[in-house]
């Protein structure tokens, strides 16, 4: 962000003369037409980076409105409790249903009080691996008691996620409702942590903070953490402390059943069906809790492609929720704060194609003003870049400084992979964006999941693996166009250019060359060990 420097003026007129150097001083409509909409572009970025540091403010400032898991309002008597049923949506699942379903079995709660839903919408193997998994536990095996658990198979897919639990619905028993994905792992004591925040009235939904069982697969998987990190920290944490709008992630959490009616119930005509409800049901006046200090672990995507898909699935349904729902928001009674924070959330990943409109504009707007003194730098770029991009380093440390205290500083590692990263992103996402802002319909597209615990063990992710198609060899193409411009702001001395366009080097180049060689990349790696944690130890991988 840092484009001004006297370097190109000097080459200008070192080469060409002063009339040549003087008419590029000129502002012309050519020089308007380039630097209004890059301005416009980092203005709308800034005040994004700059949302990031209000929920970094918003998590400390109400620090003490956190809830704990040993601190509900209330409790229930041990005869008492409320009937839950837990929920287990999965299609195509076969590497991962025997954990899932053995983890849930486990779970420590009175079974006359207690159902399992397995809602299964699979069309290949995993249908009859689930079928057989289910018939065992019904029995009892592994130690374990007969569960009451039941195989739901859907011939088809209407509706997708959101269209299987509330067929689950129909004829659940449960007062709450668990959801879990197919890659969780739910704790024994997990829902008896959870439970009790359903004694104080008004509470519709409690969600927990997923962890990773994976985490020191590679270092992508440790990028994706900290990514996950940040969310699940400074924007629950922040907005949950805040009392505003925040949104169930679609797994991990408990719902109210008749939260969920007065919502509207499940609804599927957007790619997130659990931001969309979370949202409807908390405009009838139902709160939400979190609680940061309960703990799920789940698998990360080990490829690129994989992340490519649930990162896309999840920018274009948050525009098309924030399409259908934020007209309602801003006409609620909702506190404008509320309003506010609901715009930011669900609009966020505007900044895909705002991105795009960047790198389009960055190398040309670098040239006009290439003759610019520092002045101008500290004066507009500066606080334009702190607001922008600093904001993304910034609120990813203080994540993990919250989580881990001893170690956060060697997050300063992954910081520059983290912001190229999100660059990489771009092409994907802005697709997706698009999509959802003219009203293109697709599929609900699930993350592959391969239950793997080191590098050399997913040789089975070939049954699931997918190709992005043309988009990995754009961004090759773009990652090669910024390293040309980082060759020309060498040559023209604008040195402090040079670190923000090797992120965008950096970024395209990275997600391109793993979408295309992921399985290469996996067999070379066969006998090598997975990055060390740098945190946590894993979760137990056989329960």
């Amino acid at each position: 962000m840092f484009l001004a420097s006297k370097g190109f003026g000097h080459y200008l007129h070192t080469h060409y003369g002063d009339h040549t150097f003087r008419g590029l001083y000129r502002w012309n409509g050519f020089d308007l037409a380039i630097l209004i909409p890059y301005f416009i572009v980092m203005v709308i970025l800034a005040f994004y980076g700059i949302h990031r540091y209000q929920l970094v403010w918003l998590y400390y400032h109400n620090k003490k409105k956190k809830a704990l898991w040993d601190q509900p309002v209330g409790r229930f008597a041990p005869g008492e409790l409320p009937f839950v049923t837990v929920q287990l949506p999965i299609f195509n699942e076969q590497f991962v249903i025997d954990r899932l379903i053995d983890a849930v079995c486990r779970i420590d709660y009175p079974r006359d009080r207690f159902e399992i839903q397995l809602l299964d919408d699979s069309t290949d193997e995993t249908v009859q691996v689930a079928a057989e998994i289910v018939e065992r536990y019904a029995k009892g095996t592994a130690g374990l008691a007969p569960q009451p658990i039941v195989h739901l198979h859907r011939t088809n897919r209407h509706g997708y996620k959101a269209g299987a639990l509330d067929e689950g619905l129909k004829v659940a028993r449960g007062e709450l409702v668990a959801i879990f994905d197919a890659d969780f792992v739910p704790a024994p004591d997990w829902l008896m942590k959870v439970v009790d925040h359903f004694a104080e009235p008004g509470i519709g939904m409690v969600q927990t903070r997923w962890t990773h069982l994976n985490r020191n697969y590679s270092f992508m998987t440790q990028v994706e953490a900290i990514l996950l990190d940040g969310h699940f920290v400074l924007e629950h944490g922040g907005r949950s402390r805040a009392g505003v709008f925040f949104n169930f992630n679609g797994t991990a959490g408990v719902w109210r059943r008749v939260a969920i009616s007065d919502g509207g119930g499940w609804q599927h005509d957007t790619l997130t069906e659990d931001t969309d409800l979370s949202y409807r049901v908390q405009m009838t006046g139902w709160r939400f809790k979190y609680l940061q200090d309960v703990e799920c672990p789940a698998e990360l995507p080990i490829e690129m492609t994989a992340f490519k898909t649930q990162q896309a699935r999840w920018a274009k349904g948050l525009i098309q929720t924030g399409k259908k729902i934020l007209p309602r928001v801003m006409k609620s009674n909702a506190p404008w704060h509320t309003k506010l924070e609901a715009w930011y959330h669900l609009t966020a990943n505007i900044s895909y194609p705002l991105m795009i409109v960047l790198s389009v504009l960055l190398m040309p707007a670098m040239i006009i003003r290439s003759w610019q003194g520092y002045i101008q730098m500290l004066l507009i770029d500066f606080p334009l870049f702190i607001a922008s991009t600093m904001s993304v380093s910034t609120f990813y440390l203080v994540s993990q400084k919250e989580l881990f205290p001893k170690t956060w500083y060697k997050t300063f590692l992954y910081v520059p992979f983290l912001m190229a990263l999100g660059v990489g992103l771009t092409i994907t996402n802005t697709k997706a964006v698009m999509e959802a802002l003219f009203g293109y319909k697709t599929a609900f597209a699930r993350t592959p999941k391969y239950r793997v615990k080191k590098k050399g063990e997913a040789s089975q992710a070939k049954v699931y693996r997918k190709r992005l198609g043309i988009v990995p060899w754009i961004e090759l193409l773009i990652g090669t166009y910024f390293a040309w411009t980082v060759w020309y702001a060498m040559t023209t001395e604008n040195y402090f250019t040079v670190p923000f366009l090797l992120l965008f080097v950096l970024g395209y180049w990275y997600t391109g060359l793993l979408s295309l060689f992921q399985g290469l990349f996996e067999r070379a790696g066969k006998e090598a060990s997975g990055s060390p944690d740098m945190h946590e130890k894993p979760y137990p991988m056989g329960i």
